[in-house]
């Protein structure tokens, strides 16, 4: 497999050193949370950051709270560590604030993390964290609901509602491929009518991915999605059963030159997506929503901690 295809050069940006206080919160439930809590702990103040405060979360659906109470601090830095659904659950807070978003990516794809090529490794997320640099980035929103990467529709949803926390947890990434082999048994297409500007084209879809970032799954599937580009993109997989699903996903991930034939893109600052029958939505790899939904970019409303730019 060929390595991800880099960011899009941007223009040259005056450093801006990084915060050197943050709050912590670390998703214990994430595959590596509680594993990484301590760790992770000990090596941001080794590499020379002020901890206010530390936070592991064991219980299911504290996270905004949590983070909330957080926020109302006023932190210079915000660190949140887990899976993309744990970012995505945490950013709608950061909206408008001048605390900077950095990230531990502690889940099982880590796609928002991927996209802003942010290494997987904590050493080397800890080292973008103590010496990157803040980048200011747009978030997707899914109505009025702000998130980092990718919301989809289709098989990945029915993935991510129902897979089995236990084969998740063991298995990682290859426990979401079991599960989708065997949800893509008795799974049906459905229409999708797309709107930007007005004009509208209804086609058979077996999947529906409104992206920010180019990474979905832990793929690198929507190459022309980036988070400072200003635009939402919506990318449409024809068809109608999951093989041709299959194929679309296949020649992404080896890069087969086939593979933009498997996708139709559409891309706008709003975007109006409608599906019959209606379906769910995964955002961030939880389900949140369900079609209708109008698909929008919010431009430049959050700083995060990226690699610095040589």
């Amino acid at each position: 497999m060929q390595s991800p295809t880099p960011l899009r050069p941007h223009p040259p940006r005056q450093a801006i050193p990084p915060p050197r206080s943050a709050i912590l919160i670390v998703n214990a439930l994430s595959r590596q949370g509680q594993k990484q809590y301590e760790i992770a702990c000990d090596k941001l103040r080794a590499a020379g950051i002020d901890l206010i405060e530390t936070i592991a979360i064991h219980e299911p659906g504290t996270l905004p709270d949590i983070v909330a109470a957080a926020m109302r601090k006023k932190p210079p830095m915000l660190i949140v560590g887990g899976g993309d659904g744990s970012l995505s659950c945490a950013v709608d807070d950061l909206v408008g604030s001048d605390t900077i978003f950095a990230i531990l990516p502690l889940g099982t794809a880590n796609s928002f993390a991927r996209t802003l090529e942010i290494p997987l490794d904590l050493d080397g997320a800890i080292d973008v964290i103590a010496n990157g640099t803040p980048r200011r980035l747009d978030l997707g929103m899914i109505d009025d609901d702000y998130y980092c990467n990718c919301a989809a529709i289709g098989l990945s949803t029915k993935i991510g509602d129902h897979i089995p926390s236990i084969l998740k947890k063991t298995l990682g990434r290859v426990g979401y491929l079991v599960w989708a082999t065997y949800q893509s048994l008795k799974f049906k297409s459905f229409r999708v009518t797309v709107t930007v500007n007005g004009k509208a084209e209804t086609i058979r879809a077996v999947e529906v991915r409104i992206a920010n970032g180019r990474f979905h799954g832990g793929m690198e599937l929507i190459e022309d999605a980036d988070p400072d580009s200003g635009e939402i993109v919506v990318q449409v997989v024809p068809g109608r059963n999951a093989v041709q699903l299959g194929w679309s996903w296949l020649a992404s991930a080896l890069k087969l030159r086939a593979r933009r034939d498997t996708t139709i893109e559409y891309h706008g600052r709003e975007i109006r997506v409608e599906t019959r029958p209606p379906q769910k939505i995964s955002i961030d790899g939880e389900v949140l929503a369900k079609t209708p939904v109008t698909a929008k970019v919010a431009r430049n409303v959050v700083s995060v901690m990226a690699p610095r730019v040589v």
